[in-house]
């Protein structure tokens, strides 16, 4: 992420949002009053830019499936349209970040190794490895018809855990730079709150999604709690069939994603809940051997928050 020197004049609420946009995505804004308050309300509202950002790359992926594009390189399309949204800062911060930590170097010189602009195998392999998984599992979610929520709902994690990493009481690894502005800024119970809008939020979505799937299958007086259907007729919801079996079934309007047994108004919820948990163990790890965070911290807890969300949306898909 992008480091900007704070600034000594007051901020305002405007300013915390242009601050966020400018930092976390490449669409124009207006520069801001840049202070401490000014990142921590960036840092607040940084999953309303992540939902954005993940709207932007499911518009990218409907477009690639309607021209009949696979899954697969419809996938890799998507997510280089986020990292060019970020204009690749997240996934900097992630490589440097697993320079430093893989150096075994003390704090000190695993920090300097960090702001060296080449890339080391440690963080070769990190930005592969992590892509990888990325743009396999955002694959696996499209082909269950769940692409573009899973994308929106991982952006959402990712960017939510830049809110939990700059609690009050986690410190900067170093002065100056965007971590010395944005580290301790955020309250728990304003966290608690924007975490309960995320959760709510891809809720709704995928039940919104659930409901579409059915509307498109059923007229709406036919809805039931259960009642017989042709054999080998069902609802293809993800992987599998929900109803239909064969020799005559059951149809069951229980909201169930694919095959996994997850119902829908749960599992994109969960992978959010994955994303966080993933961050925050990286940021634990960092901020034991570096002393705190710093805005590579911050990238890498990003791309890591998103990576272990798309994954949970591909298994509850």
């Amino acid at each position: 992420m992008s480091e900007t020197p704070p600034s000594e004049s007051s901020s305002t609420f405007a300013d915390g949002i242009r601050l966020a946009i400018g930092t976390l995505s490449v669409f124009p804004v207006r520069p801001g009053v840049v202070d401490r308050r000014a990142g921590g309300i960036a840092m607040t509202v940084a999953p309303l830019v992540g939902v954005l950002l993940g709207a932007v790359a499911g518009v990218v992926l409907t477009l690639a499936l309607w021209l009949g594009i696979t899954p697969l390189p419809a996938s890799v399309l998507a997510v280089g349209t986020l990292a060019l949204l970020t204009r690749g800062l997240h996934l900097d911060g992630l490589a440097d970040l697993a320079d430093g930590l893989g150096s075994g170097k003390p704090a000190e010189q695993a920090l300097d190794i960090m702001k060296r602009s080449d890339i080391g195998p440690f963080g070769v392999v990190t930005l592969v490895f992590t892509l990888l998984i990325q743009i396999m599992m955002l694959s696996e979610a499209t082909a269950a018809g769940m692409g573009p929520i899973a994308l929106v709902t991982a952006c959402a994690a990712g960017r939510l855990a830049l809110t939990w990493a700059c609690l009050a009481g986690i410190p900067s690894a170093r002065p100056g730079g965007l971590g010395s502005m944005v580290a301790g800024t955020v309250r728990r119970g304003v966290a608690l709150i924007m975490t309960i809008l995320v959760l709510a939020g891809t809720t709704a979505l995928a039940f919104s999604a659930y409901v579409g799937a059915f509307t498109s299958w059923l007229p709406i007086s036919s809805f039931t709690t259960f009642g017989p259907v042709p054999a080998g007729d069902g609802i293809l919801l993800g992987h599998g069939l929900v109803g239909g079996f064969e020799g005559g079934g059951i149809l069951s309007t229980s909201p169930v994603l694919g095959g996994s047994g997850i119902p829908v108004s749960w599992g994109f919820p969960v992978a959010v809940l994955v994303g966080l948990l993933a961050a925050w163990a990286l940021r634990r790890r960092a901020v034991r051997r570096l002393g705190g965070v710093t805005g590579d911290v911050l990238g890498a807890l990003v791309e890591t928050a998103t990576a272990a969300a798309l994954m949970a949306c591909a298994i509850t898909s």
